[in-house]
């Protein structure tokens, strides 16, 4: 199979990358800055014995970057199976000194980048495939401070559910991974913060944080055969989170 990934030099990315190479798969990871992918590729290519990675430098809200990216993708052997959209992101903001502009911000990194992913992958996933999006804890439980994330996030699986309907003709699966506060390059100043970390913890029944790895285990499922008769769902890999609440860290 073949394999892209936007926001490929992230955390969850480049380990969506990893576990994808682990498995077989031909990947091009796609990223805006060519040195932290190149520092990807190098570590698959050194961890995973016969691994094909290949980078795509562009912006992942680029019709024309995600198109070429898409291309690279497919011309490696003619085909194109997978497609791992994870560009999302947000800044802790309260709800009354949040802007117009932060709103436009987050709904286009957290929904159009699928969008565009997903819109532009499925003429060329021509023997089907899947499609795994990263959404986030927040798109169902509120999240004080991150309204428009939240937003983002719940706007992202509302799109994934019509999403795929509509390509199931085509035989294409369309899933999200739900992750909960997960170590990667956008929450190292959490993690680097005992307090923020100890107030998620107590939200959390198994009493850990994530890691990139967690969340690359459960996109490995919904992007191979053996999710075969799964599609639409968005599923929460957060130790257990959701059955209790988000942290109000303006308290």
């Amino acid at each position: 199979m073949t394999a892209l990934v936007t926001g490929g030099s992230g955390g969850i990315g480049s380990a969506c990358a990893r576990a994808l190479a682990a498995d077989g798969a031909r990947v091009v990871i796609m990223g805006r800055r060519a040195e932290p992918l190149e520092a990807v590729r190098s570590q698959v290519l050194a961890e995973v014995a016969g691994a094909q990675i290949e980078i795509a430098v562009g912006d992942g809200g680029s019709e024309e970057d995600v198109k070429q990216a898409l291309s690279k993708a497919h011309g490696l052997a003619g085909r194109l199976d997978i497609v791992v959209p994870t560009v999302g992101g947000s800044g802790f903001n309260p709800f009354l000194t949040t802007s117009v502009e932060d709103l436009r911000r987050d709904l286009d990194l957290n929904i159009t980048t699928a969008f565009i992913a997903m819109q532009q992958a499925a003429p060329l996933m021509t023997s089907g495939g899947s499609i795994v999006c990263i959404s986030s804890t927040a798109a169902t439980m509120p999240f004080p401070a991150l309204a428009t994330y939240c937003a983002g996030k719940a706007g992202l699986e509302a799109l994934i559910r019509t999403v795929a309907d509509e390509l199931a003709a085509l035989n294409i699966r369309v899933n999200a991974v739900r992750p909960g506060l997960t170590r990667s390059n956008a929450t190292t100043d959490m993690f680097a913060n005992p307090a923020i970390i100890e107030r998620f913890l107590e939200q959390t029944p198994l009493k850990r944080t994530g890691e990139p790895e967690d969340i690359a285990e459960a996109v490995r499922y919904l992007a191979s055969p053996a999710s075969s008769w799964v599609t639409g769902q968005s599923f929460a890999v957060d130790g257990g989170q959701e059955l209790r609440r988000n942290p109000d860290l303006l308290g």
